[in-house]
């Protein structure tokens, strides 16, 4: 089936794109959340007609996504510092939201925890990589840095000493 992307779709294509798609993606995914409309006659013409506008906010729109890049890119690194045990691992995660409620702090930019990509978890000491995706093609990586605010004495290790005592 042959359908009009009104928005991007990862690994499918970007706004205004004509693509070709199985139809049940297009009828149960892309069309029912207004990501794509049927390239009727009527489609096509009014794509045709208004692609020029198109191509301009998607320019527009990639710009803003490069400038957000070299801004976020300019901090460096972001520290944190978490409670953790002896051995370095935290007692919880950092998690995409914490990062993006430290990234609103650091740049005044509000960033999606869902655009906050993580190789790993971040549950110990150690220093990391999140990668933000801000467009389909423009994507900021940013060092994270975590400390112990707080070491606690693991409880597990003080039991078993005192099992054998």
């Amino acid at each position: 089936m042959q359908v009009i992307l009104k928005k991007d779709v990862q690994n499918i294509g970007e706004v205004g794109d004509l693509v070709n798609v199985k139809d049940g993606y297009a009828r149960n995914y892309l069309i029912p959340n207004e990501l794509a409309e049927v390239a009727t006659k009527g489609a096509l013409a009014q794509r045709e007609r208004n692609i020029a506008r198109i191509k301009a906010k998607a320019e527009k729109l990639h710009q803003e996504a490069l400038s957000a890049k070299e801004e976020i890119e300019k901090i460096e690194k972001i520290t944190l510092s978490a409670k953790a045990g002896e051995s370095g691992k935290l007692f919880g995660t950092i998690t995409t939201k914490k990062l993006s409620e430290e990234l609103l702090n650091k740049t005044g930019m509000e960033i999606d925890k869902k655009s906050i990509i993580l190789d790993s978890p971040i549950n110990h000491i150690g220093n990391f990589v999140m990668t933000i995706k801000l467009s389909s093609k423009v994507k900021a990586q940013l060092n994270v840095e975590v400390s112990a605010s707080e070491t606690i004495k693991e409880v597990y290790e003080e039991e078993e000493k005192s099992e054998e005592a």
